[in-house]
């Protein structure tokens, strides 16, 4: 199940050539740690820890969010059911510790483990949040921006404070890459959303206009319903009723977001966010690995 959820095999354990996903928080930490003049190979453990957490909350926001296609291809739940997901969710967290602990410098090992425990409950006070929002009423703008921190924020902050480490840098300058790689996190997190709504599945390998069907408060309609404007007014009642959403809704709802400036104002925080991010960094550790995927985060299409 993990190497067809990784894009290695097939649904019977051959090998194929299937979309692995972007393996963005594992580039971070590489970068991070190059940026603070270590080497990769001091850095290749915590990158694979940071990217088996990562695939952990995939495949059970997966089940949470009753996805049926990730990266072009059917959902682990999907093909093996919601008990067996949630145990290879489960064995992907255990191995993400016994990475980090085994592969990790002695020296720096526990600070590593520590961590990625820390952010390990983070993301789960996220996404228990983001789950909450979707039939809670009255979400601001400041309400999704703490529950994002805590969803997206904190694991591209740990990886990037985590190269940090392991180049065996100081205090302060860990503190750094943790900052650029949270602030970051908010970038990749909108661009997320705007992907869910307007983006296009033959390249994000998701069905687009699930979110909006389940009435999920993504940035651009938190923005738009707090808009005031007559289109987010209809969006809420659209988004407060208890009829279901069929595609024609659907419609009309992306509509009425794009009118009450909920897109517009989402692609400028995500920009913001990406500037923010690198003026986070004192400039010697501005480098060009990292402002290369800083801009990929924001922009981009899948």
């Amino acid at each position: 199940m993990a190497g067809y959820h990784f894009g290695w095999w097939d649904r019977d354990g051959f090998e194929i050539d299937a979309d692995p996903g972007k393996s963005l928080r594992a580039a971070l930490v590489i970068a991070s740690a190059a940026a603070c003049s270590g080497g990769p190979v001091d850095a290749a453990s915590a990158g694979a820890a940071v990217e088996l957490v990562h695939n952990f909350t995939l495949v059970h926001d997966d089940i949470m969010d009753r996805d049926l296609t990730r990266r072009g291809r059917p959902t682990v739940w999907s093909v093996w059911g919601i008990t067996d997901a949630m145990l290879l969710g489960d064995a992907l967290q255990a191995l993400a510790v016994r990475t980090a602990v085994e592969g990790c410098a002695k020296h720096i090992a526990a600070e590593v483990v520590s961590r990625l425990a820390a952010t390990m409950v983070e993301l789960c006070r996220g996404q228990q949040e983001d789950c909450a929002f979707e039939t809670r009423e009255g979400i601001t703008v400041n309400d999704y921006l703490q529950m994002v921190a805590g969803k997206t924020g904190a694991l591209m902050g740990c990886s990037c404070a985590l190269g940090a480490c392991c180049a065996g840098a100081d205090a302060e300058t860990v503190s750094a890459m943790d900052a650029f790689g949270r602030r970051l996190g908010l970038a990749f997190q909108f661009t997320d959303d705007l992907l869910g709504i307007w983006g296009q599945p033959r390249l994000s390998g998701k069905p687009v206009g699930n979110d909006v069907k389940r009435r999920k408060r993504s940035l651009p309609v938190v923005a738009a319903i707090e808009s005031g404007t007559s289109a987010g007014l209809e969006l809420a009642w659209m988004f407060d009723a208890e009829h279901p959403l069929d595609a024609e809704d659907a419609d009309r709802a992306v509509e009425l977001i794009e009118r009450a400036g909920g897109r517009a104002y989402t692609e400028r925080q995500a920009e913001q966010q990406v500037r923010r991010a690198l003026a986070e960094l004192p400039d010697r550790l501005v480098t060009e690995d990292l402002m290369i995927l800083a801009q990929g985060v924001w922009g981009r299409e899948k």
